[in-house]
């Protein structure tokens, strides 16, 4: 798995986790790659590979947690942060966190190759950046 893979692996993996894949999930998904590199240079085709590929993966017994394990060391310590912020990011976007999603981001942070304490600090930020915090 290369490193393009492997991000867009655990970006799916965020929004699957809650044993689900609605269309305004892999939207959201689809808007956070497009403008990074190497997808903003993808075709739809290639897009679309991609995602049919990681989507067989995710289907396959105990693909979830597969598909983290085989992604996390094609990642470098920076694409690591990048890949969990988005996760997060992805995660709580809708302000409803699910316990699957929860446990996702906790079993993410363990896996991770970060310095102690720098994954749980990235969910922690991305959680407060997603607070609606002037709700009363």
């Amino acid at each position: 798995m290369d490193s393009a893979e492997a991000f867009a692996a655990i970006a799916l993996c965020a929004v699957a986790c809650d044993g689900s894949l609605g269309k305004k999930e892999a939207h959201d998904l689809r808007g956070q790659l497009e403008y990074r590199s190497p997808y903003r240079d993808c075709s739809e085709a290639e897009m679309g590979d991609l995602f049919d590929h990681l989507l067989t993966a995710l289907r396959r017994d105990n693909g979830l947690h597969q598909l983290i394990n085989d992604a996390i060391p094609a990642l470098t310590s920076p694409q690591q942060e990048t890949a969990l912020a988005l996760a997060a990011q992805l995660v709580h976007a809708d302000q409803v966190i699910e316990p699957e999603e929860t446990a996702f981001l906790a079993t993410l942070c363990e896996r991770m190759t970060l310095p102690t304490g720098k994954a749980e600090g990235i969910v922690e930020a991305i959680m407060v950046l997603n607070r609606d915090s002037l709700a009363s």
